[in-house]
């Protein structure tokens, strides 16, 4: 990547992650708690000891809750110098990739490949060559999940135009459009939003619905359809199929 965000991801961390961080954001328990409710279940059928990928790795959060949750072969690779040195400090197998230059060796290798907050860094040229590498590189049924701002979503602003290395914001739709001619089938999403793992996440799951049912009453009288993804992003989960 010889464009202006290898500028940006030189110093990722340290200019811009931590400088958007607050003092009520979430702890590494919330993060893992959300985890177990969003991401594990998409994983069923995974076997432990099949070998995972996450792209764009960061600091490796995600890594680590997957180890934790007993899958033995997780790596990670990240364009970011800065997060990739947080994540080795987790003792986790991580290193500084491109990911086209990564992935173009690798061939029916991972059991599942994961991409959270990832593909929207990329052109919409480059996700034509990003997505059937990540095909290539799955073993059969192996699964795809990831995570990417929902250009559909109820307020989609804020992450749409919160990083200038954004590139390309996609919706359910466009997913589809995106992964069905690499090959990818079972595509399923599913929105991020309000986990019900104590007393105010069950308060906002309940508040979410109303506002969801708000939200379509509006689609109803607009175009006489509605939709189930409004959240600010959206999770897709995807399979490689089997020969």
């Amino acid at each position: 990547m010889s464009d202006f965000r290898k500028t940006f991801y030189q110093s990722y961390m340290s200019t811009f992650k931590e400088a958007q961080s607050r003092p009520d954001d979430w702890s590494v328990e919330d993060f893992w708690k959300w985890c177990e409710y969003k991401y594990l279940p998409l994983l069923k059928g995974v076997p432990h000891d099949a070998p995972i990928l996450e792209l764009g790795c960061g600091a490796g959060l995600l890594l680590e809750f997957l180890r934790r949750q007993g899958y033995s072969k997780v790596e990670g690779i990240d364009v970011s110098p800065e997060q990739i040195e947080r994540a080795k400090e987790r003792r986790l197998n991580a290193e500084v990739a491109d990911v086209f230059e990564f992935l173009q060796s690798k061939e029916n290798l991972y059991g599942a490949i994961l991409a959270i907050d990832f593909v929207e860094h990329f052109t919409r040229q480059e996700l034509l060559r990003l997505i059937p590498l990540v095909y290539k590189a799955l073993l059969e049924k192996g699964v795809f999940i990831l995570q990417t701002a929902n250009g559909q979503g109820l307020f989609p602003h804020p992450v749409i135009y919160g990083d200038l290395t954004h590139m390309t914001i996609l919706s359910p739709a466009s997913l589809g459009q995106l992964l069905r001619p690499a090959g990818f089938q079972e595509i399923q999403f599913y929105e991020t939003g309000p986990v019900p793992k104590n007393f105010k996440g069950k308060v906002r799951v309940v508040l979410w619905k109303l506002i969801k049912l708000a939200a379509n009453s509006v689609r109803i009288i607009e175009t006489g359809k509605t939709q189930e993804s409004w959240t600010t992003n959206v999770i897709c989960r995807c399979r490689k199929p089997h020969s």
